[in-house]
């Protein structure tokens, strides 16, 4: 493991935490342990004594018995002695022992009673403590070291994996110079940043992907396109000059010019969809830009719209109407177009035949019927769809008693 991950930090610091608690568990069992002994060997010293005393001036009597039993203490008979010594329950709480190993003294448990064992040179002496003695002290501390080890590895286990999408992401990112955009990996509701941020990454390169895609077929719709006017202008440089042929190789041109700029509105569209900027402009105002543009005369753009305010891209929105006056003269059985509003939506009608295909089939780039004369778009309704798009606007189609309707729709109310 790389000794500078973020994984390899916190495998460590969980590994400390865990010595440390290990450590801590150890002293505290040593240090109660010590506390018991001394405990006990306080308590039973002054029985001790008096057990000792009483044997050396000549022996247990009924009268010392009684008294033993009135202080919850009696002598267990020399018989029943061994019964409770080398019983394998018998626990040795405290052991004491002179250098010799003579005289001896232990502080037994047995059955939840403790017992004062005395040898002295080869006399052996047992008192019963009647009383129930519990100590709980070590179970508490046991209780809280399992307690405590078991959260440690949980709260270790938890971080590794909220932070696993982490890891995944790093070895996605290695792959993303050699335009592997799939991150599959990061498919979580968690909520927290590690997996936001995967999931953010993750939103980035499906868009990069989606680019990508987009410009493989744009660039190879490009080359489609041009082909066919190139081809067909090399042709006529070719063939004997006449007035025909110049007139052809001037509409190939024209050709060539009108693609361009079109993909030049593309490419500019692409690249500051997210930051176009915006104001407020008359609808007068755009829609004479777009007939200046197309250098058509007034009479063919019939007029019915209020005068209103739009919040949009001046430049990018014109080029979107002027596609749309465009198509819908070039469309019209009487070349004529009518501009209609309604609140902050513009309508375009014309008189034709209705739209063969559905119209989000026309938003893809070059996309034209069988009868490429009758009814294809070229690039004009993709172009005006972005642009739509980027300007908070849709594109309606319906056909209503032989006239075609796309309605330009605001998507949401503007701040004026």
């Amino acid at each position: 493991m790389n000794r500078q991950s973020i994984f390899f930090t916190i495998t460590v610091s969980f590994i400390i935490s865990i010595i440390l608690v290990i450590t801590s568990f150890t002293i505290l069992m040593t240090h109660n342990y010590k506390n018991v002994e001394e405990q006990l060997i306080e308590k039973y010293v002054p029985i001790i004594k008096m057990v000792i005393r009483q044997h050396h001036r000549g022996g247990m009597n009924s009268d010392f018995f009684k008294t033993l039993e009135e202080i919850n203490y009696s002598i267990v008979p020399p018989k029943q002695i061994n019964k409770v010594t080398y019983n394998p329950k018998t626990v040795v709480l405290v052991e004491r022992k002179d250098p010799s190993g003579k005289n001896i003294l232990r502080i037994l448990k047995l059955d939840g009673k403790n017992y004062i064992y005395m040898k002295k040179k080869h006399e052996t002496l047992l008192v019963k403590d009647e009383a129930t003695h519990n100590n709980f002290t070590h179970i508490y501390i046991i209780l809280v070291f399992v307690i405590v080890i078991i959260t440690a590895i949980l709260m270790y286990l938890i971080t590794l994996r909220k932070l696993m999408p982490l890891k995944i992401l790093k070895d996605k990112v290695k792959t993303l110079g050699d335009e592997n955009f799939d991150f599959e990996c990061c498919n979580t509701d968690r909520k927290d940043e590690v997996s936001l941020l995967a999931l953010e990454f993750k939103n980035t390169a499906k868009k990069l992907k989606n680019i990508k895609e987009a410009r493989n077929v744009f660039i190879r719709n490009i080359m489609h396109e041009l082909k066919t006017p190139i081809t067909k202008g090399k042709f006529l440089v070719e063939i004997e000059n006449s007035e025909q042929n110049d007139e052809k190789l001037r509409e190939v041109f024209n050709r060539l010019e009108s693609l361009i700029n079109e993909f030049a509105s593309i490419e500019e569209l692409i690249s500051s969809r997210k930051n176009i900027e915006k104001n407020h402009y008359y609808i007068d105002d755009i829609i004479d830009n777009a007939k200046d543009i197309l250098m058509i005369e007034d009479d063919r753009v019939e007029n019915k719209y209020e005068n209103k305010k739009l919040y949009i891209n001046y430049k990018l929105f014109t080029v979107a109407v002027k596609n749309l006056i465009d198509n819908a003269l070039k469309y019209s059985s009487d070349k004529r177009v009518t501009v209609k509003s309604e609140n902050e939506d513009i309508i375009f009608e014309n008189r034709g035949e209705r739209l063969k295909y559905d119209l989000t089939s026309y938003y893809e780039p070059f996309f034209a019927s069988e009868d490429k004369s009758a009814n294809s778009f070229g690039l004009g309704l993709y172009i005006i769809h972005n642009i739509l798009k980027a300007n908070n606007y849709t594109l309606e189609y319906s056909y209503n008693d032989g006239i075609n309707v796309f309605r330009c729709k605001k998507e949401e109310t503007s701040t004026k």
